[in-house]
């Protein structure tokens, strides 16, 4: 929608401005609620930074995967410029899933290093956090006019998106769309949080009601360079995969209740 400004003879995209102001309320908030269920606020903010670490390489190289049909690029190279627009030009952009599970093998991996202590708890705090944070990253795609919507009667009609296809177009709002979706996913986990509701699991909860909502939400968008197979985008096919994975593990959990159960 207002794609950049200029600042001080650079160019800032609001996409950025607004993953900023909600990577700082999402990390003001686990600070804080951390502090109210009693476990260490300073190790969840440590915890906050290596998973942004994971994030940043997930989610870039999700995004490289997707535009693995410009891999022809790198065979033009001739100097080591090129070799940094084309490595930009293939894995310069974010994917939310490839940046969701970058940032959960990364905390996973700190927390079997540090042997962290009461880890659910912290995932518990983090399950609220992500969706907290991924509104604001939602409204800043709307700002800067990525992630676009399919055309339609019932939108808005970009005009400096930094996705040139998106401009002159009647695009159906699903950024917003997903903003929303995301902080009622916030309120809902918050909730159950504070009741002490499902400790320790919250997080696989979040993980489950997000990929149902993504997999609907990804048939209102309209950018083509998300991949796709069988006729589902990358991040559909990862839903799937998420869901199957969480049903074996709820299964396999039950067989383990029940086996303790006839034992006793």
């Amino acid at each position: 929608m207002l794609g950049s400004f200029t600042f001080m003879e650079k160019e800032i995209g609001w996409y950025a401005i607004a993953a900023l102001i909600g990577a700082l309320v999402a990390g003001t908030f686990s600070y804080q609620t951390a502090k109210k269920k009693g476990i260490n606020e300073v190790r969840i903010v440590i915890l906050l930074l290596f998973c942004s670490v994971g994030v940043f390489i997930g989610g870039h190289l999700l995004y490289g995967i997707t535009n693995l049909d410009k891999i022809w690029i790198l065979g033009k190279i001739t100097n080591f410029a090129d070799f940094i627009g084309g490595i930009s030009l293939i894995f310069g952009g974010q994917v939310f899933y490839g940046g969701l599970l970058g940032g959960i093998a990364a905390g996973v991996i700190y927390a079997k290093v540090t042997k962290l202590e009461r880890f659910g708890e912290y995932a518990d705090v983090l399950a609220a956090a992500v969706p907290l944070f991924h509104c604001f990253g939602r409204i800043g795609c709307f700002l800067g006019g990525c992630c676009y919507g399919i055309e339609s009667d019932f939108g808005f009609t970009f005009h400096n998106a930094v996705i040139e296809s998106a401009n002159g177009v009647n695009r159906f709002p699903v950024q917003l769309f997903e903003a929303g979706f995301n902080l009622l996913l916030f309120a809902f986990i918050l909730t159950l949080l504070v009741k002490g509701k499902l400790k320790n699991r919250l997080f696989l909860l979040y993980m489950a009601i997000y990929a149902v909502g993504r997999f609907i939400l990804e048939f209102f968008r309209g950018d083509s360079y998300r991949g796709f197979l069988f006729g589902l985008s990358t991040s559909q096919i990862i839903s799937i995969l998420i869901l199957v994975a969480l049903g074996v593990y709820a299964i396999v959990c039950l067989a383990r209740k029940s086996g303790k159960a006839e034992k006793i």
